[in-house]
């Protein structure tokens, strides 16, 4: 794995051993009924639960991305954000704390109002990717980006100069690299720094594509930008074993495990003590790491 870092408001962060990024959704229908929190207490004991396990990333959402999930207004996505952050920072003041957002304006108020350390977007930089329309209010907004413009978000993400996490909505890895090329490239050219790659399993994708996906993801390494893998209790796992997201673990630590060999430096999970897990053994895998002495293990 290579050693990327990324800076956070100052703090550099190294990605020399994966991370496991904890979900946290103040939203009432989130996919997985046990990512919602809503209340304070709620709030806190979830934000406590992801550091406690291993997480040193918190990824707080505002706005399900589920299919068939309610749209929210930016005014209701900020106000949720403005009641959970708060919570988070004073629980655990020393966590990453990632916002998923796709609006410029909320990503502004995350970062200037709570000091947000990273912004990820599912969007791809422009609302359609996500939803595969406009609304009315986001077209009226400016969010989506006309045909050869840079996205507002991209815009926003490099004028406040945090890391961003640009997620893919397209079907196979060829359309995906040739997005990534060009938006990267946006990207730089507004001076942003530190860019982390999401394949974006189970957006835009059958569930054979998101396979096909995850069984070439290390040719995503050629970008040489760190790699974000969420496939956590997503529907090609449980549609394929003909279950349900509340049954999908066994086959999210499956998917984890491939996504590490294959080069994923952070892991964005619902179950964090499993993540961690995940990565300490396939860390021990590593070249070097077999020598004899290197693993405290009793004989």
């Amino acid at each position: 794995m290579s050693d990327y870092t990324l800076n956070c408001r100052g703090r550099l962060v190294s990605l020399s051993e994966p991370c496991v990024m904890g979900i946290l959704n103040v939203t009432p229908d989130s996919f997985f009924a046990g990512s919602r929190k809503q209340t304070e207490s709620e709030i806190a004991e979830r934000a406590n639960q992801i550091v406690a396990e291993g997480g040193s990333m918190i990824d707080v959402g505002a706005f399900s991305t589920r299919p068939g999930a309610s749209q929210v207004s930016s005014e209701e996505e900020m106000s949720r954000m403005r009641m959970a952050l708060p919570i988070v920072r004073r629980e655990q003041p020393d966590a990453i704390i990632s916002v998923d957002t796709f609006r410029p304006e909320v990503a502004r108020m995350v970062v200037e109002e709570f000091g947000a350390d990273i912004i990820n977007d599912v969007s791809e930089g422009d609302v359609r990717g996500a939803y595969g329309a406009t609304t009315c209010q986001d077209s009226h907004q400016g969010l989506v980006a006309e045909e050869g413009k840079v996205p507002a978000i991209f815009q926003e993400v490099a004028r406040l100069g945090v890391p961003y996490i640009l997620m893919s909505t397209h079907g196979t890895l060829r359309e995906s690299l040739m997005a990534f090329s060009k938006e990267v490239q946006q990207l730089q050219d507004l001076g942003q720094k530190d860019i982390i790659l999401d394949p974006g399993f189970c957006f835009g994708k059958t569930v054979a594509q998101n396979y096909q996906l995850m069984n070439e993801l290390e040719k995503l390494n050629v970008m040489e930008l760190p790699l974000l893998v969420g496939v956590s209790r997503k529907t090609m796992i449980w549609r394929l074993l003909g279950s349900s997201a509340d049954e999908a673990l066994n086959g999210t630590t499956v998917l984890h495990t491939v996504a590490l060999m294959k080069g994923a430096s952070i892991l964005r999970v619902h179950d964090v003590k499993e993540a961690v897990e995940v990565v300490k053994i396939v860390s021990c895998l590593k070249p070097g790491n077999l020598k004899p002495g290197n693993l405290k293990l009793e004989t």
